[in-house]
Order: C-alpha cells, then structure tokens, then sequence
C-alpha cells in the first residue's frame, strides 16, 4: 500500500515530492552504475555516470518492439545489466509529434519518435541523462497523455521501476525486463525534448505576418502587421515583425469572423457592441486560412468569455493571453503550472475581469498565494494538488462564492476562512479531516459542507445546531460509527444528509425535523429513525434493517428503497403514506403485502420480488400501478380480477413463482389492457395460460421460458401484432406456429432448448434481428429467396440432425454472427476408450443493448498435456479491449508458465503481460477478465488436477461442490470490497456520488483503463483450488448475470440441465428473465475427475477422440487462417473476419521464446500407467536427414481457397456441396479431422548442447528448466484435443502453407480467429487487415500436390508393418478410414545414422 502511494506521488510530480527528490546527490549514479567498456556502437560515456547510448535510432511500427533484447544489446551489455537488478534500460523517443491520446489502434504509417536505448541504473538522475545527450531537459508521458518536465533530481529508471512495481510485478528481474519492453511505451514515455502536438498549439496560440486593413472603409490601407489570436481576443501589432509599441486589441467573444469573397484567404474579424471594430486579415495559403477561421469561429460562438486550457500539458500560459482583459473563466485543470514564470501563476492578478479559476490536477504541491489578489474570483477549483495547507491571505477573497479543494492533505482550515462572507459551498471531500472543521461555523453562507471521504469517525448533532446555515451535508466514506443524537433541540436547517457506505449499526435522527432526503445505504444498520414531517426521499438498501420507524407519518415521502435487508413486515405507515410513488422492498423477508398497498392511489412502481410471498391481495379498486416486479417468490396463483383492475400497468415481472395459470386481461371480450413487458420465465405454466394472453394487445416483450408450454396457440400469436421480443425457451415445444409472421414488428426470437424440428417461419419478418433456435431437433430450414438486411445473428447450434444446403449457407452469408454446430468427430464406439476429464458450453447474449462486449475463451486441450484454459472479458460498453483479451491471453498464459511453476506468479503476470499488450485500446479502455486454469501441481505431477483462477473487475468463477457453490474469486467493486475502497482513498482518487473512480468505473482493479493508475490496477487475484471427485463442474459468468442468478441458484440450474451449453444458455435467459438489459455471458465447464482419473498424459493416439473436429475458417484474402480451439460450436463474424484479425492475432507473453533444453519434456504417466523400459529411449531433440522421428498419414485437404483458383463448378445448382464445407460469406469453414501416426524413432543420444544451440530459436529463454509449449524443430499445436506434430520444415515456412497455416490457431467463441503467432500489437495487426465479406469460396477440385503420402524408400517397408491390419499405405491419396492408435514406440530402423533425422514435410488433415 505504502509503495503504490509513493509511486503516485512520484509520478503525478507534485512539488513537495519533486523537493524531497532534490535531496539525492548526483553522485550515487556513479557508484551504483560503474563504467562499462566501450563497444563500437557506443558513444563516448561520460566519467563517473555510468550511462551509455545505442547510437542505433531504431524506427518504431505501431507500439512493436524494434529488435529483440538480444539484437537490442550485446553480449557485454546483457552481462551488465545481469549483474543488478538495479541496472536496466530507459528508452528516450526523440521529439517529434506525440501519439494522440485516442484509444483506437495504431496504424503502420504513424509518424513514430526516434528510440534511443540508454543503459543506466536507479541512481541516474535526469539531470546526468541531459548532460550526456546535451539537452535541456526530459520529459514524462504518462499513458499517452499528458507530458511534463522532469525534475533534474528525479530517477528515471527508478520512476519506471516503481511503476512497474505498482502495477503488480513483485521480481526484481523481471521488473528489469518489463522496463526493457518498448512496448511499455503505452503506459509510460520519456522524452528527451518535448514534444510538438500541431493540434494543440493551433488551439492555444495562432500569430503570423499577414496583410491587415483596419475599417470597412477603403481609407486604411494594407499594412504588413504581426498578428496574433490567442484567449478571446484578435491582437495586432502596430509595428511590423515586432511586438514592440501600441497593441491593437480586438475581443471576439459575440462577435463575427466571416468570409470575404472579394479575394482570396480573406476574413473579416468584428468585435461586439455598438462600438465594434473590424479586422481584415489576407492569409498567404489555403492551410492557414482554414486554421484561423476555424478558431476564431470557436470564440465568437461563445457566450460568456472562457478560455479552457484543459489537459494540454502547459507550465505556463502564452504570454498574449494576458491581453484579453475580457476573460471571465479560466479553465487550466490537467497542467503542470508553474509559480513563476511570464505566464506563471504568479501574473494571474492581471487578469482584471477573472471570476471562475480551475486549477485541479496541477501537481501544485502548496497553495499558490498569488492567487489570492485576484479578488474579482467567485469561484477556485484547487482539486488534486497535493496541498497540506491553506494560507491565511484567502480572506481577501472576499467574493468567493465556491471553493474547492478536494483530492488533497488537509487536515485543518485557517480561522481566517471564516472572513469569506459569500462562500456557499465548500468542497473538503477526500482530505483527512478527523472532524468538521471550526470555522464553518462562522461561514454564515454556506449551505452545501462536502466532506466525503475524509476521516470522520463520529458526527455530533448537537454541533449542527451552531451550523444553521448548512443545508447539505456529504459525509460518505468517512468510516462513520456513530451519529449522537443526545440532543432535544430539533435540528430545522438540515435538509439533505449523506451518510452512504459507512458503520453506522443504528441511526436516530428523529431530531432533525426538516429533513428530506436520506441517503444511508451499504451501513450496517439494524434500526433507523426518522422524523416524517418534509420526508420525500428514503434510500436505505443494503443494511440489516428489521424495522423502521418514522413518526410522523411521511406525507411527503414520494420514493423509498429499503431492499436487501431483513424485514419480515411492511411497518403501518408505509400504506398510510399518501404520496409514495416508488417502492422497492426485494430481497427481504416479507411474506405478505398488505392489501392497502396494492391499492393505494399514488403508487406507481412496487419492486417486491425475492422475498416469501405466497398469495397477493384481491385488488379493491383500479389502481395506478405501472410497474410490479415479484419475481423469485412462492405465488402460486395472482388475484381473478388482476389485470382489469390495474388498467395502467405497463410491466410485469414474476418469474421464478410456482404459478399454474395467470388471469384473464379482461371479464369481456374486450380489453382495455396496456401491458408491454410480461415475464413468466420459470413457472408452471402450460399451452393454456398462453391463451389468456390474447388480451394484451399492446404487449412488446413476452418471456414464458422454461415453463411446460407443448405448444403455442396459433390464432392466439397472431393477435401480438406489436410484439417485438419472444422468448419460449426451455419448453416443450414440437414447433413454433407459422402465425408468427404476422408480429411484423418482432426482433428478438429466442426457443432454444425445446423440441423443435421445422424452423420458424421469421425471416420473412422486416425487423427481425436475432434468432436462436439452438438445442433443439431441426432437420432442415426452408428459407425464402432473400434474407431481410437487419438479421445480425443466428443461432443453430445443438441440432445434430441439421444439414445444411449449399444454397441455404450463400443466403447467411451477410450474418454477423452464425453459429453452427461442428461435425460429430467420431462414434460411440470410437469414443468408449476416451476418458473425457471435462468439457464446456458457453451463451453470450447482448440483451438490449446494440453490441455485444463480453467474449469467452474455451480452450479444452491447452498445452500438450491434459490441462484447460477458460475465461470470460467483459469490456462494459467497449468490445474491442475484451475481444483483444480473447485473443492474446491464452497464448501469454502458455508462455508464462514456463517462467515459473508458481500459480500466484504466472496468473498474475498473465494478467500484467496482457495489459501491456493492449497497447493504445487500454489506456482509456479497459475490461473485466477472469482466468481458469486447470493443470497438475508442478511439484507433484502424479496427484489430482488443481484449479487456479485468477480476476479483476466483477467477473465470477464459482465451483459446484457437492452440489454447493463455492467462490472462487474476488470481485473487485468499489462497494463490494472495503479493503479496496481503502486503497483508492489512500491514492486520493475522487469517487463520484455513484461509487465510480472518477466517474468512469466500480471497478478497482481491470486491465486497461491506464489512464486511472494508480487507483485502478491490472494486478489479479489468484486463488487455487485443488479438484476433488465431489467438484462436478465450473460456472464463469460476469457481472450481470451474477447481478440476477445467485451462487445457489445457478448450481442449481446447471445440476438440473447437466448438458454444459444448455445450461449455460439457461443462465443467461434466466438473467435476461430477471430483468438483466445488458450483455451476459457464462461458460460451464462440466468436471469428471474421479478418484480413479487417470492423469497420464494420453498417447499420440489416431483413434482417440479428444473432441468434435476442427472447422477451418479461411478467409478469401488470406487462406492462412487458423482453427477453432472451442468445441462446442463454430461461431462465424462477417464483420470481424478472419483477415481482420490477422496471422499475427495471437501475441505472446514477450519478445523472447524460451529454447529448447538439453533434454526433451518427459511423457507424464500416473502411477495406474507407468512408463515402460524402452531401448535407446534418447529424446530426439533435433531432425537430421536420415532418420524419421515420426510418420504421418496425409489424406486430400480442402483447406487452400482462392478466389481466382476456384473453378470447380460447386457455384452451380447442379452440383452438390462437399460433406463438412461451411461458408459464411466472407469466410469458408471446413470440417476437417486431425490424425497424428506420431510414433518416435529413438536412436542414440541426443545431440550435444553445443550442436543444439545452431538450430534454437535466437530467442532464447532463461528459464531452461520451465515446461516446455513450443519448440523450433517440432511444433505441437493443441487444438480442441486433438494433437499435431509437425516436424522437419521451419515454423514460419509452415504457417505460410494455406493447408497448414490453419492448425496454428484457434477459433474463438464470437467468431474472431486467432493464430498462435508473435505480435506486438494486435490492435495494428486487426486494424490493417483488409475486411472482405463477398462471395462464396469453394475447395478445388484438383487434389494438391502437396497431398500424396511421402515415404521414404528406407522406411517404406517399416512403414508397411506398422500399418499392417489397418488402412493401407501407398503413394497417392490413402482411403479415409481412420488411422490406427500409434502408441508404442518406434524401434530403430536399420541403415540409418542413429544421430541424424531426416527431414519431411509431411503431416494429414482429412475431410
């Protein structure tokens, strides 16, 4: 905690802070960083600093790094930062124009800085660094924002070290190897000059010589004059060239700056009033015409005279500005202003006509006392500023009206603030006040005391009687534990109290009587009391509340909330209150609702649900209610005359009730009824309730999932003219009535597990949007010859029985999202030898909102071991930083854990690797990310699975465990987790009244949102868990489906349904059901791990069955496309494309891959299945021609497509479509089965160390003894199980290979293809690739040559007996019967060198 204070401190540079590191001799740099000797590269290094240059510029595309680390340095270099962890490297960037601080990627043409490579140490100041580049100063970006000049005492690489450390890195190495990443330059940038930013000096200060006529009389002449537009005010010179002698002022604020047509680039400028002046000005070129007459139209826009100045990195402002003596507001929050200065805070008294200063989040570090002689101010923000204290000379601003110092140290106010007769409001919030301040007694204006997030344990009531003058009082977040009310003198001044998120147990305020409006929510509170005379406004949820008790009754009172606490009983006065309107009672204990209630005339909207109430009272009269939840209760039936006694109601919930039948709409035929929402998910409901709905003529959304429907009246759905979203999920259902098509307006239809088996007639439909008829029993879809435009997505997975035409896939073809099942991989009884340890289903659904931003990662097969990676990414209201994690965080976990065998350490470098890897998208977005990672323990292999989940923000892991949930992570929410809410107070962040770090998020710790540190952090929390027999299956899910199912009921949801993706779809309905209006997603992983599990790793097998097959996506412009690692379904994008993403989709964990050690990753056997004594067993580590260490069966493959290839006649009707051949337009998928013969032929020793290091990857590790993912001569691609050997040919030569290029990926769960491949930057990668979505691409014809079987003549006869009894091996196209299992090894094959393994370049896909 101490640490990521300090760090802030140092990094938001307040002065105090900048003073304390002036205390640093510059001498320490020398002994904590000796000499190195010169290389050829180097420049000359100065004596005693111990700093040296690459003299290398290296030019940057996009945020990749230039060189790897060992191109980077050389041997020597690497040597000398090896011996400290003190050492390392600051990357200086020259200074060219700044990356603008939007977060949408970059692209390859970005005009990018130099780089410059600087070795140092901890002790080297800035100053040292200046003199040994010879320039003036460096400079500090932060997050690609704002920049700011280095102190010469300040560290860099200490400064880059504690950010790191901040952020969660914990090893002093690898924080040194972090600091070495360029692409850290996102998050943090030194400069060795500032840099120019065209925009933001275009916006600050425009001057030139132009040709200026004073008049609109043709009397004055064209004169060559300097002229300026700065603030509000035109300013030309009277001298040519100089600024010297009178200045011509000319405001523009209500003004005119026309155009002249008369000649060319000409303006007219004007003034306001009577009186105005006018300018004109002849600009030389078309450019600056443009510049200067887009400004200027800015201010004479205006309406009162502001200048805002705001985040533009400024230490002092220009100079001219002081010339606009009209300037009424000045916003300069964001900067880094100096005291001194032409343009420093100490000139500010010059500005005459000042009334509004902002200030906040300079850095100040003290109070600046000259701005207490600007005495026209009426208001001062000083927020953020690091200020301890405020100087008695603020009395003379006897004008102030506001004063604001949020965000600061103070504990303390001078008495002398008590002078300032005209302050009303006083901000104090988030200070360390350990009471209420003295001297507001004395500030007889004010009304409106801020002072939340201070530390204010006690509050006297008795004191706020000398306050007669406040009205309003915030004292959230103060720790507040008693409120003494021993006073009988009532309190009449206070009208509005705060008291939110404290430890209050019991509140009495009976005292003060003019209150209106209490806020005392997430207390502990048992009791409350309260005077009802003025009472209007009661939010009380989240307490322990049992009773409440208000005298008198509250006439007043039109809204209260008292959920989520304890109440067995609504108190009398509550239905004697004439006024209430809004009523939120859930989650108590009520078990009844008293029929005064339901019947009183004021009451629009009842929230009651998730209580006990097993009846609901007749209805006396027609009431006015408009809106009645009761969901998650005992009904069993509601009142006959319900729905024609409540005329108004508009929305209905009451889901997850025992009801058999609802009431009619009405007594006639007639209905007056205005329902619009009706939910009925979760009853008992039958095909004849559905009758009873006819009535409800107005009704738009209609949710009656999971009840016992066996059907749908037909003549009843046609009457729903208006509906617009069905949902009859989890019935019965045999078919969906045709009358559907007269709900013209429909667009959401949703009948997911059910019994259906003739496709609904919807895309007839002009609106329909989504259709989801998964897990049901379709044989076929009759489509009409064209598809509307507004279908987005289509859901048909779980129908094994579905084929689909060739025709059929071109009409889907401009769908964004197609999920289609994936071809069964093999039998029954081919599968009865697989034991299956788990497998998963996933659901995302966008609810209301128009996009979705949740993504899911399913890897079942993660490695070349029986281990699994799963995750869910919720971006909120951004998808591209959730699909980013998607693509990248597999593939970073795969390479952190062979840096460490330590849970804690490889998930939360996971999670640190892809928050740099973001790039531009994460600092001003940022996601929720949770990670699953099952895997055996590494010091005890033989033993059972573990489960290590790590998270930040609010997605969930829960683990069903004897049928009861257990939690696996933490959410990290503001008002959920009291530790970290600490945390922020500490690093003085402002939490807005919303409970949101600077009004942008609950969360406290995400990846991205860079822009928030320190308050908001990428660190995870990690928790392993070991899996027992008893665990039965897995439940990831984000916020908002946790905001509506609880841990137990979603248990029990998935015990019910078993089937993973069923019960994922169940989940997320039953959210949507419960009022959920945002995106939800959940995945279920289904656990079968027994005692007797065998945890071996499973044989290069071709007859067993580790998942459905693998659909191929190849994309028209880039045939290199990967396959799907989620075997559940294949879920196509047309608009995020296979080439969108690109090869290089998949980013590592970092720019070096770890080699290969001296001896090769041993087979894992349990102790039911030990390894059996083998001759010769040496690990073949290295291919020399001669010797095969594996054979594979190559059948036909039909992944190569190409526009311009594609001639085999399939675009015609006369031709039937391939078995297994999937298109979605822009894509193709392709049902392929992957069968390895990977038998090792193991001759001799391994080649020596030394003979190995020749053929590594450069990229070396430094870690040899970590497990091993990848290697250069033998590539293992595990893909949705099955396992792919590739032997002899160079990576990158493979991955070029359009056949090949596809089994180097996986496919993700929304349709973006990723590809296990280096990148630095995904963002460039996706935005660069071209996006095509035309036409059908259909496999050649002509079988590649590349398809015949290769066997060598020295292993042809071997070859032949292994195959003896099973498919038969010649040259050419074998049959496509399956391989036989290889699980034995491979004797030595005579005649061959027993060190060298001949190279092949063959390996099998099968249609």
């Amino acid at each position: 905690m101490k640490e990521e204070k300090s760090t802030a401190r140092s990094l938001q540079s307040a002065d105090t802070e900048r003073r304390n590191a002036a205390d640093v001799e510059d001498g320490q740099a020398g002994s904590g960083a000796p000499l190195i000797p010169l290389l050829h590269e180097a420049p000359t290094v100065r004596a005693g600093t111990g700093i040296r240059v690459l003299k290398r510029n290296m030019k940057r595309n996009g945020s990749r790094g230039c060189v790897t680390r060992k191109t980077r340095f050389g041997s020597r270099e690497r040597d000398w930062l090896k011996g400290d962890a003190q050492r390392g490297c600051v990357c200086l960037y020259g200074a060219s124009e700044p990356q603008p601080p939007a977060s949408g990627p970059q692209t390859s043409t970005s005009t990018q800085p130099d780089l410059k490579l600087v070795l140092c140490s901890t002790n080297t100041t800035a100053e040292e660094l200046c003199a040994q580049r010879d320039v003036q100063g460096l400079y500090l970006q932060l997050h690609g924002d704002l920049i700011r000049r280095l102190d010469p005492s300040e560290r860099p690489l200490q400064m880059l070290y504690d950010y790191l450390t901040a952020m969660g890195y914990e090893d002093p190495l690898r924080v040194q190897q972090e600091a070495a990443n360029s692409d850290l330059s996102c998050m943090i940038r030194f400069y060795s000059e500032k840099p120019v930013n065209a925009d933001q000096q275009e916006r600050t200060l425009l001057k030139g010589v132009f040709s200026v006529r004073k008049g609109k009389t043709q009397l004055h002449k064209w004169a060559e004059r300097q002229v300026i537009l700065c603030g509000t005010s035109l300013i030309v010179a009277s001298v040519k060239d100089s600024l010297t002698g009178k200045m011509h002022i000319l405001p523009l604020v209500g003004g005119k700056v026309e155009e002249v047509k008369r000649r060319q680039h000409y303006l007219m400028f004007s003034s306001a009033g009577p009186q105005a002046q006018t300018y004109y000005v002849n600009f030389d070129t078309l450019a600056d015409y443009q510049r200067w007459h887009r400004q200027a139209s800015k201010v004479v826009s205006q309406t009162i005279s502001l200048v805002d100045l705001s985040c533009y990195s400024l230490e002092e402002v220009p100079e001219y500005l002081f010339y606009c003596q009209d300037i009424t507001h000045l916003n300069l929050r964001h900067n880094f202003m100096s005291l001194d200065g032409p343009g420093g805070l100490v000139n500010f008294s010059r500005f005459a006509q000042l009334r509004s200063l902002n200030l906040s989040h300079n850095g100040l570090g003290v109070f600046p006392e000259s701005l207490c002689e600007i005495q026209t101010l009426t208001e001062l923000y000083l927020s953020c500023n690091g200020l301890s204290a405020v100087p008695a000379r603020l009395e003379n601003l006897q004008s102030l009206q506001t004063l604001c110092l949020d965000g600061n140290r103070l504990d303390s106010l001078p008495e002398e603030l008590g002078k300032l007769s005209q302050l009303c409001s006083l901000g104090l919030s988030f200070n360390d006040f350990p009471l209420i301040p003295g001297v507001v007694e004395r500030l007889c204006a004010l009304d409106k005391l801020a002072m939340a997030g201070n530390r204010v344990e006690t509050l006297d009531l008795f004191s706020l009687l000398r306050m007669t003058h406040i009205k309003s009082i915030d004292l959230r977040l103060n720790g507040l534990r008693c409120v003494k009310s021993e006073t009988l003198e009532p309190v009449k001044h206070l009208t509005q109290l705060d008291l939110r998120d404290n430890q209050l147990t019991s509140l009495d305020l009976s005292s003060a009587c003019s209150l209106e409006t209490l806020q005392c929510q997430r207390n502990q509170l048992g009791a409350l009391t309260l005077s009802g005379f003025t009472l209007r406004t009661l939010h009380a949820r989240d307490n322990r509340l049992t009773t409440v008790n208000i005298y008198p009754v509250p006439n007043q009172l039109t809204h209260m909330d008292l959920s989520r606490n304890l109440l067995e009983y609504l108190p009398d006065w509550v239905c004697d209150s004439r006024k209430i309107e809004v009523l939120d009672v859930s989650h108590n204990l009520l078990s009844e609702l008293p029929a005064r209630l339901l019947s009183s005339l004021s009451l629009r909207k009842l929230l009651s649900g998730n209580n006990r109430l097993e009846s609901l009272a007749d209805l006396l009269d027609h009431i006015p209610l408009e809106t009645l939840d009761l969901q998650h209760n005992k009904l069993r039936e509601l009142p006959e005359s319900f729905f024609y006694k409540a005329l108004n109601l508009k929305y209905l919930n009451v889901s997850a009730n025992a009801l058999e039948t609802i009431p009619p709409s009405s007594q006639s035929e007639e209905s007056l009824s205005t329902l619009q929402e009706l939910y009925l998910t979760g009853n008992k409901l039958n095909e004849n309730c559905a009758a009873l709905l006819v009535g409800h003529q107005n009704l738009r959304v209609l949710h009656m999932a999971y009840n016992q429907l066996q059907s749908f009246p037909a003549s009843k759905l046609s009457k729903l003219e208006v509906l617009e979203e069905l949902n009859l999920s989890g019935n019965k259902l045999k078919t969906i009535p045709s009358t559907v098509s007269s709900c013209k307006r429909l667009h959401t239809l949703i009948a997911h597990s059910n019994h259906i088996s003739v496709f609904p007639e919807v895309l007839s439909l002009p609106e329909i949007k989504l259709v989801d008829v998964s897990c049901n029993e379709l044989t076929e879809i009759l489509l009409p010859e064209s598809l509307p435009s507004t279908l987005q997505e289509l859901d048909l997975s779980g129908n094994s029985s579905l084929m689909l035409e060739h025709k059929t896939l071109n009409l889907f073809s401009h769908i964004s999202t197609l999920k289609l099942d994936q071809k069964p991989a093999v039998t029954a009884g081919d599968a009865q030898g697989t034991s299956t340890l788990w497998d998963h289903g996933y659901a995302e659904m966008c609810g209301q909102r128009n996009k979705l931003c949740v993504s899911v990662l399913a890897v079942d097969r993660f490695g070349d071991s029986p281990e699994a990676a799963y995750g869910i990414f919720d971006g909120d209201r951004n998808e591209e930083v959730s699909r980013l994690l998607q693509c990248t965080m597999g593939d970073v976990l795969a390479e952190e854990i062979q840096h460490s065998s330590v849970d804690s350490v490889y998930m939360s470098n996971t999670f640190l690797t892809s928050h740099r890897k973001l790039g531009m998208a994460g600092q001003k977005l940022g996601a929720s990310a949770l990670l699953c990672y099952i895997h055996h323990e590494s010091s005890e292999p033989g033993r059972y699975f573990s489960l290590t989940v790590a998270n930040v923000g609010t997605c969930q892991a829960v683990l069903c465990r004897d049928g009861q949930p257990l939690a696996l992570s933490k959410v990290f929410s503001l008002e959920q987790s009291a530790e970290e809410m600490e945390r922020v107070k500490l690093a003085k962040a402002i939490i807005t009244e919303d409970n949101k770090v600077s009004g942008v998020t609950c969360c406290s710790r995400l990846l991205g949102c860079s822009y928030l540190f320190p308050w908001v952090l990428p660190k995870p929390w990690v928790h392993t868990e070991p899996l027992c027999s008893q665990d039965e299956f897995l439940i990831l899910g984000n916020k908002a489906l946790f905001q509506k199912v609880s841990y137990q009921e979603a248990v029990s949801t998935v015990l019910a349904v078993r089937d993973p993706r069923a019960a994922a779809k169940k989940l997320c309905t039953l959210a949507q059901s419960y009022g959920c209006r945002d995106n939800v997603g959940a995945v279920v992983v289904a656990l079968h791990i027994g005692e007797d599990s065998c945890t071996c790793e499973p044989p290069l097998s071709t007859t067993e069955a580790r998942g459905p097959p693998l659909p191929i996506s190849v994309s028209p412009c880039d045939p290199a496309t990967p396959s799907s690692s989620s075997g559940i379904a294949s879920e196509f994008n047309s608009e995020m494309s296979a080439s969108e993403v690109g090869s290089e989709a998949g980013s590592t964990a970092s720019d070096e891959h770890p080699s290969l050690g001296p001896m090769a990753r041993p087979e894992r056997r349990c102790s039911l299945h030990p390894t059996a004594t083998l001759c010769n067993t040496g690990p073949v580590v290295s291919l020399g021609p001669g010797v095969y260490p594996a054979l594979f069966q190559r059948q036909p493959s039909s992944a190569t497509f190409s526009s311009n290839q594609s001639d085999n006649g399939l675009d015609s009707d006369d031709e039937a479509p391939l078995e297994g051949v999937i298109s979605n337009g822009s894509k193709l998928e392709v049902e392929v089965d992957i069968h390895c013969c990977a038998f090792q032929l193991r001759s001799g020793p391994p080649e020596s160390p030394k003979d190995l290091d020749g053929r590594h990857d450069s990229r070396g590790s430094d870690y040899p003894n970590s497990k091993m993912r990848r290697q250069n001569s033998v590539v293992v691609s595990a893909t949705n199980g099955c396992l792919l050997a590739v032997c002899g040919r160079e990576i990158s030569d493979l991955k070029k290979s359009p056949s090949t290029s596809s089994l180097f990926g996986k496919k993700l769960s929304n349709g973006s293809v990723v590809a296990l491949e280096d990148s630095h930057n995904i963002i460039e990668v996706a935005l660069e690739a071209p996006k095509k979505k035309s036409g059908y691409f259909a496999a050649p014809a002509q079988q590649d040559p590349e398809d015949q079987l290769i066997i060598p003549p020295s292993l042809e006869q071997d070859v032949r007996e292994q195959l003896r009894g099973q498919s038969p091996v010649v040259p050419g196209p074998p049959s496509s019967a399956r391989d036989p299992n290889w699980d034995h090894p491979q004797p030595t094959v005579p005649g061959l060198h027993p060190t060298t393994v001949l190279q092949q370049d063959v390996y099998d896909t099968a249609l």
